[in-house]
């Protein structure tokens, strides 16, 4: 079981998708640039089979922004998006209207 204090350690943050590119070595990941209110950062995201690039644009999502920086088949990746799936299919968290970038989500 996770307590409170784990979760605390996690920053969720809303941020906008700003640009979308297809991963380069992967079908099923874009390479996506994100706006957190304090800096724009590269994330990877598994999420090419349920939205296109014009899906995304402008769109505000929930951004875990203290994952520890990895490479995603050659790409580096600062963050992670939250996202829900199912065997048919998958949904972004997202705010259900347009809070600044940067607030906290708790």
């Amino acid at each position: 079981m996770a307590t409170i204090e784990d979760f605390k350690k996690i920053e969720l943050l809303v941020a906008q998708i700003k640009e979308v590119k297809e991963h380069p070595n992967a079908d099923r990941l874009y390479v996506l640039q994100v706006d957190t209110g304090r800096d724009v950062r590269q994330i990877v995201a598994g999420i090419r089979k349920a939205y296109t690039p014009q899906q995304l644009i402008g769109r505000r999502i929930v951004l875990v922004a203290n994952m520890e920086p990895a490479v995603i088949r050659g790409e580096a990746s600062n963050g992670m998006l939250l996202a829900s799936s199912n065997a048919e299919d998958m949904a972004l968290l997202m705010p259900d209207h347009d809070i600044a970038l940067g607030s906290v989500v708790k």
